[in-house]
């Protein structure tokens, strides 16, 4: 279950971490593409700031991405335009012009490869074209030189697209390396392997770490997926989904990066290698927890590349999770009831790779005191009629997860669903954040939450997620 990325990923060191009577300027929770950007600016600045990473650098979705550094992304900006206005819209595509642009930039300061390739939303079935179609609108609208193509020449079925040209992709560890490298030549420091589990509530703030120790620093960046602390409610504002890719050899893979509009999606691109290309396919994606057995995600995927790239041979296969927000904008910026000491970044709705630097952006720029204009129209949004409902869906979703998941319990007269994996795990089967029922992944033999997304291991550590603490053990 290694990503294509993490398994030719060199691993990374680890710097001795600080000792609790220091107070360092900003201490980053997550070592992922938004925690490392945002240290690296502040460090820059001259901040003396440490990252603090519960697993390894790109451990949870940076490591296990597809990669698509493009302002093209999905439907996402036709679904901003039915909840927002258009001056908030032409400020998100503004922020990942900027996010895209300053990456770009890195990469190429820094010898990271990046290949240029144009982005395509695509119609699978006819039931797709409008939905396509109102993407190519928005996009047009918003001043991205998109062109529309009634036919697209690949071998699965389409009814046209809208295509940007000259978008980018790249190999993400590649990027995390490079940013570790650069923090640390301007005086940063990462620390792997240390997960925090809570936060002093007034003053200055000091991170609690699992099994004993502290950070403190001035000022505090969760950069965790999901916040970890549950000031401002943010779990209950995004809703997890959960995604799935595998990577092939032996198939010849088309010129661009594809993505279908329709729910059960289908992501296509290349990853070039020495030895010849791969081809990498993406999709079949859910909520978190609400599934059934997470091998048939797979499966499907497996059957429609057998279909349309016959001869292709699998090499990896892997999931990521990712939060989508109520109106499709990311929330940055600060944390509330963080005494404008803390501050956050989620939502980015699998397009990590630009918002993650807008984030950073936004972020670094909060504490420093150079906001961008951008930033403060995203972060004065406000959630209108539709939001309120897509809000109010998300969380009725986590009702419905959790009034079903306490049937399966008595059902099954144990907490967890399974009486028989229960046992054998020795956990008892409730999540640690809000009490959900957890729920069986077969595919990563993992726990996972249908409330907010938290995940647990097998024995009940920790993956991700908004919970902190492990799985009580069964006496």
């Amino acid at each position: 279950m290694t990503s294509l990325w993490l398994d030719r990923a060199t691993p990374i060191a680890d710097d001795p971490l600080p000792g609790p009577e220091e107070t360092l300027d900003v201490v980053v929770v997550g070592a992922g593409l938004t925690g490392l950007t945002t240290a690296l600016l502040l460090a820059r600045a001259g901040h003396r700031v440490a990252v603090v990473e519960a697993r390894h650098v790109g451990a949870v979705t940076t490591g296990n991405t597809t990669a698509k550094l493009s302002l093209l992304q999905g439907t996402r900006l036709s679904r901003i335009r039915r909840h927002q206005s258009r001056k908030v819209a032409a400020a998100y595509v503004e922020a990942n012009r900027e996010g895209m642009a300053w990456l770009l930039r890195f990469c190429d300061d820094h010898g990271v490869p990046v290949q240029r390739r144009r982005a395509v939303t695509y119609a699978a079935t006819e039931s797709e074209l409008s939905s396509v179609e109102q993407e190519h609108q928005a996009a047009s609208s918003l001043g991205l030189d998109v062109r529309w193509h009634d036919t697209l020449d690949v071998p699965f079925p389409n009814h046209g697209g809208t295509v940007l040209p000259d978008q980018a992709q790249f190999d993400p560890l590649d990027v995390l390396a490079a940013l570790v490298e650069q923090l640390r030549a301007h005086g940063g420091t990462l620390h792997q392997g240390h997960r925090v589990v809570s936060a002093s509530r007034s003053g200055e703030p000091v991170l609690t770490l699992e099994g004993g120790g502290s950070v403190r620093a001035d000022q505090v960046v969760l950069a965790t997926g999901v916040p970890i602390l549950d000031r401002g409610l943010y779990f209950a504002k995004v809703e997890p989904q959960r995604s799935y890719a595998l990577a092939f050899r032996g198939a010849e893979p088309p010129d661009g990066m594809f993505l279908s509009a329709g729910s059960d999606s289908r992501s296509v691109r290349d990853v070039p290698d020495p030895d010849g290309r791969y081809l990498l396919i993406g999709g079949s994606g859910h909520v978190v927890g609400r599934t059934g057995s997470t091998l048939e995600h797979y499966d499907r995927l497996r059957a429609w590349t057998s279909e349309h790239f016959p001869g292709a041979v699998e090499t990896h296969h892997w999931s990521a999770q990712d939060y989508q927000g109520h109106d499709g904008i990311p929330y940055m910026g600060a944390l509330p009831r963080g005494g404008g000491r803390m501050h956050l970044a989620t939502g980015y709705e699998k397009w990590g790779m630009s918002n993650a630097v807008a984030a950073a952006r936004t972020i670094s720029a909060e504490i420093l005191g150079e906001k961008p204009s951008w930033a403060q129209v995203l972060g004065r949004r406000i959630t209108g009629p539709t939001g309120a409902a897509e809000i109010a869906r998300i969380n009725l979703g986590v009702g419905l997860a959790q009034a079903g998941g306490a049937v399966r319990a008595v059902r099954n007269r144990l907490p967890g669903g399974d009486d028989t994996l229960v046992r054998e795990c020795g956990v008892v089967g409730v999540c640690t954040h809000l009490g959900g029922v957890l729920q069986w992944n077969d595919a990563e033999e993992s726990w996972d939450c249908p409330l907010h997304g938290s995940r647990f291991t097998a024995d009940g550590e920790v993956l991700e997620g908004p919970a902190t603490r492990p799985l009580a053990r069964r006496p």
